[in-house]
């Protein structure tokens, strides 16, 4: 699967008139991120059916001033397709360093007043648990998980959602992963990538996702939900991680590490 997700991407890029003659991967679950030279360009591959490459592009294209990644400019802005999948070109950034967290929160608050600004069908932070919760329900979809684990995830992404939305706390578009991995340190500052997770909550789902150093420097963060909101991303995740259709590397094995931790932080 990989060697075709990567031959679409070289298509596309030479087709585009880019010069690539070596893909290196970037990053490799369910869709692929390939840094292509000598063109230096960037190719994001997914298979057709998933369908988020459209929104990717019309969001990028919304945040202009805001620290996201930016389109590729020596290509026309849309989604490609070719050999059953999507591809589509991005900028590629030379990481610089790791943020400090008052860098990472200024980021992340810059970004967040573009997203306001944005008017874009999105789904809810509820869609995403709706998504795990049908996971749970399925021994089908998650053969290895016991019943116990099973039943513990289910109530911790019912009772944290629940409490989430009780706190009725203005809502927004939202990243939906700023996850260190999702954060370029540049030298023309933070950007962010992968805004295909972008959903609607209360910021503090967005902080959930972020080292716990950041919650400090970000601007009236309320901490009981920030404790709820990080319950929620990591049942969410957990959850993920025991998909039989899952691809990450070693997900298995973080998946029975989350689950620990997230049965710890609910003693």
């Amino acid at each position: 699967m990989r060697e075709d997700m990567t031959a679409a991407a070289t298509s596309v890029a030479s087709a585009q008139g880019l010069a690539v003659d070596e893909p290196i991967v970037l990053h490799s679950s369910n869709k692929l991120t390939l840094r292509l030279l000598p063109a230096d360009v960037v190719a994001r591959v997914a298979p057709v059916a998933d369908g988020i490459a459209q929104f990717e592009i019309d969001l990028a294209r919304r945040l202009t001033g805001a620290p996201v990644a930016a389109l590729d400019p020596r290509v026309e802005p849309r989604v490609h397709e070719a050999g059953g999948y999507t591809v589509t070109l991005w900028t590629y950034y030379e990481a610089v360093g790791p943020l400090a967290p008052a860098e990472f929160a200024g980021a992340l608050t810059r970004l967040h007043a573009g997203l306001r600004r944005v008017d874009l069908p999105t789904p809810h932070f509820t869609d995403r648990v709706d998504e795990a919760r049908r996971l749970v329900a399925s021994p089908e979809r998650t053969p290895r998980l016991s019943g116990p684990d099973r039943e513990f995830l289910a109530t911790t992404l019912r009772e944290t959602s629940r409490a989430i939305t009780e706190r009725g706390r203005p809502e927004q578009l939202l990243h939906g992963e700023p996850h260190p991995g999702n954060v370029l340190a540049t030298r023309d500052g933070p950007r962010f990538i992968d805004l295909e997770t972008c959903c609607r909550g209360p910021v503090e789902f967005d902080l959930a996702h972020a080292p716990a150093e950041v919650a400090g420097h970000y601007p009236g963060a309320d901490r009981d939900l920030l404790r709820d909101c990080r319950a929620l991303a990591l049942a969410i995740n957990t959850t993920w991680r025991w998909d039989r259709a899952d691809r990450l590397p070693d997900g298995h094995r973080l998946g029975a590490e989350w689950l620990a931790t997230l049965r710890d932080s609910r003693r």
